[in-house]
This record gives C-alpha cells, sequence and structure tokens, in this order.
C-alpha cells in the first residue's frame, strides 16, 4: 500500500486507474477477497461454520475497539451507519421539549434521523462558515434541554476536519447532551483520538477499504445506559425467548453497544471487517497519514492554482483525504477525467477527491495535468 511493490500484489487494479475517490468507495486489498471467499468455505459446513463466523465477530470486534480506543465489550457491528443512528434515535427516545444539534456539513445518516416529522425533538443547525465549523457557533446553541450534538469528524462534503477537544469540551460544560461522531471519513485515514465521544459510528466501504453492510459502532462503558436500543431480535438481548415456558415474558436489551447488534450478524461483511482492519493494522494508520499527507499538499495547492472555487478550507487543506472543489461545468469536468482512467465524485455541486495510503505523486501529477486541461476545454466552449 506504501510502496509500489506492496501497491502492485495488494491492490492490482490500481495499475489500470487513477482511484481517487475512496470518499465514496474504497478498493479493497486482495486480503479482503480472500476473506470473503473464506466464508464461503465456512458456509458449506452449515451450523458447523458459525464456530468460525462467530470467530471472525470476535476478532472484528476487538479490532473495531483498538481503532476507537475502546474495549471489545464496548464495540458492536450493525449494518450500517444510517442503521447505527436509527438506532440510536430509539435508544434516546426523545420527547417533547428535547433538543438536538446537527451541522451543515455532516452526511445525512447522522442528521436526518432527527429531521423526520415524528422526532418530537427541536433540532437547531450549527452552521459553518467560509466551510468551517467553530465551536463558537456551536455554544449558544447549547442548553440544559439539549440532549444530543451529532458530527462526522471528517466532512464527506469538503475534506474539513473539526478538532474534538475544543467541541468535546463545549458540549459538555455547557449542556447534559450526549455527544456523537461519525469517523466514517477518518477512520483508516488519520489516526484517531477520540476521547469523550459519547457515540462512535463509521460505515466500512470506504477508507478502511472492507465492504458494504457493515456498520461500526463504539459505546463507552460509562455511556451504555444512555445507548440501550429497546428493540426486538435475539442476539442483542439479555434473555431471548426461549422455546418453551416463558418464551413471551418481557425481554430486555443488553445494555449499550451491544444493544446495536439486532439481528443476525451479516458475516460476510464481518469477515471482510475483520480482513480489512488486520491489514490497516499491519500497514499503520499512522504510516498512512505521513504516506498520503505529501500528496493532499500538492494536490491541494494544484487545484487552488486552477480556475475553480475551493470549498476545503485552506487551514484544513492536509488534515485529512478529502479536497473538494465547485465549478458550472462540473459533470463535463468529470467525463474528461474519468475518460483518462481518472476516477473523482462528482456530485451535490461540487468535484470530490480523495487520497489514500494506496495513491501516489503519480496519481496526483496525472490529475492535476488532465484536470488543467480539461478546464481549459470547458472554459474555451
Amino acid at each position: 500500500m506504501l510502496n509500489a511493490e506492496s501497491r502492485d500484489r495488494d491492490f492490482p487494479s490500481l495499475k489500470k486507474m487513477t482511484y481517487l475517490n475512496t470518499a465514496a468507495e474504497g478498493i479493497p486489498p486482495k486480503a479482503v477477497g480472500a476473506a470473503l471467499e473464506q466464508y464461503a468455505r465456512d458456509k458449506l459446513l452449515g451450523m458447523d461454520g458459525r464456530l468460525q463466523h462467530f470467530a471472525e465477530l470476535e476478532a472484528a470486534r476487538r479490532l473495531t475497539a483498538e481503532f476507537f480506543g475502546l474495549t471489545t465489550a464496548e464495540v458492536a457491528i450493525c449494518s450500517c451507519s444510517s442503521e447505527a443512528f436509527n438506532l440510536a434515535a430509539l435508544a434516546l427516545q426523545l420527547a417533547e421539549g428535547d433538543e438536538v444539534v446537527i451541522n451543515d456539513l455532516d452526511y445525512p445518516a447522522g442528521a436526518t434521523p432527527w429531521l423526520q416529522a415524528n422526532c418530537p425533538a427541536t433540532v437547531k443547525i450549527w452552521r459553518s462558515r467560509a466551510g468551517e465549523l467553530h465551536v463558537a457557533d456551536l455554544i449558544p446553541l447549547l442548553g440544559t434541554r439539549t440532549r444530543l450534538v451529532t458530527t462526522s469528524l471528517v466532512s464527506f462534503f469538503n475534506g474539513f476536519m473539526l478538532s474534538l477537544p475544543p467541541v468535546v469540551e463545549a458540549v459538555h460544560t455547557h449542556s447534559p447532551a450526549l455527544f456523537a461522531v461519525d469517523v466514517t471519513q477518518a477512520l483508516g485515514r488519520v489516526p484517531l483520538e477520540l476521547g469523550g465521544v459519547d457515540l462512535i459510528v463509521s460505515s466500512t466501504h470506504k477508507w478502511i477499504m472492507a465492504s458494504h453492510g457493515g456498520g461500526l459502532v463504539g459505546v463507552p462503558a460509562a455511556r451504555a445506559a444512555e445507548w440501550t436500543v429497546p428493540a426486538g431480535g435475539w442476539f442483542h438481548l439479555n434473555n431471548p425467548m426461549p422455546l418453551g415456558p416463558g418464551r413471551l415474558d418481557p425481554v430486555q436489551s443488553q445494555a449499550g453497544a451491544p444493544s446495536f447488534a439486532v439481528g443476525m450478524p451479516n458475516f460476510p461483511a464481518i469477515y471482510a471487517i475483520r480482513a480489512a482492519l488486520d491489514y490497516l493494522q499491519g500497514v499503520g494508520v499512522a504510516a498512512i497519514e505521513a504516506t498520503a499527507r505529501p500528496l493532499v499538499q500538492a494536490c491541494y495547492a494544484g487545484i487552488k492554482q486552477l480556475p475553480v472555487e475551493m470549498l476545503t478550507p485552506a487551514g484544513d487543506a492536509v488534515q485529512a483525504g478529502i479536497i473538494a472543489f465547485r465549478h458550472p461545468e462540473m459533470e463535463a469536468i468529470q467525463r474528461k477525467l474519468h475518460a483518462a482512467a481518472i476516477h473523482v465524485m462528482a456530485a451535490a455541486g461540487r468535484v470530490r477527491i480523495a487520497l489514500h495510503g494506496y495513491n501516489t505523486m503519480a496519481d496526483v501529477e496525472h490529475l492535476l495535468e488532465t484536470l488543467a486541461a480539461a478546464l481549459r476545454d470547458v472554459n474555451a466552449g
């Protein structure tokens, strides 16, 4: 991943393209494909295969806990980040008069559960300025009725990366609120320091390079009672309905993170998650950050010289892996880039570029040269 030999060995598909769209879809290493094949072999064993299924689940939880800075007991795996936030809404059981703070740089998974018509809470919006969120703008939104503040660590929209310590201090100083953080656009790309966060959520098909069908959830033990999902099912319950007398007695969810694991685990995704996290741990997120940071710096500096509207704040140009800009002809630009085997995202009013540890300076140079030519073409037309 970090040199030509390991890149060619682990990511052979990258020989044929300049892939700069990890913020949407990560390219899995070959180890993830091998893990999915192992799942298929274990599944052929029928019920005997479940022993290995659950061993993979525990390994995936252990690795997730290490990345989150938690214990295995404080981690669960559900189906996606959207499910995690909807289960979180169920756990909170908000009432009239409660308040929730979201922001305008967040991904819909973390913001929209609170915008549904059946949500009784009042929603307040922490609005960005020049593409950044400022703690000074958050504090006036906090008060005794604030139940939740939720945000992404790195914005999917423009790559802005929040400094968590001052936000944690503000939330817990000025309100009794719980603080939830979506680390989807950070996990596997930058080292995490999540002290003081009450709920951690991540999807699995982007920077950690696993598959779809996974949602990583972390709940510190001190907050377990407040994040317990009152849902029906089996594996997440303390007392699932037995066969025979008493099978319709009231049930109770396990406290905290385990209550988010509603239903049968998605074992194919879990095999992929375990393999991807194991791979990332072997490479080292700090090494990925050290390798990718100069690429982001060079890419940002090059794009800034072009006739586009930068959306990524200058102060955060090297904090994470996303660079975004706006141009009236973004779809035409994307077509020209794609014709040159350059994969980026053009959506939501902007072009978004994402640089991971499998990218190279040659990728950046190819992008900048092709983008400059594409802009000349569309501007001339």
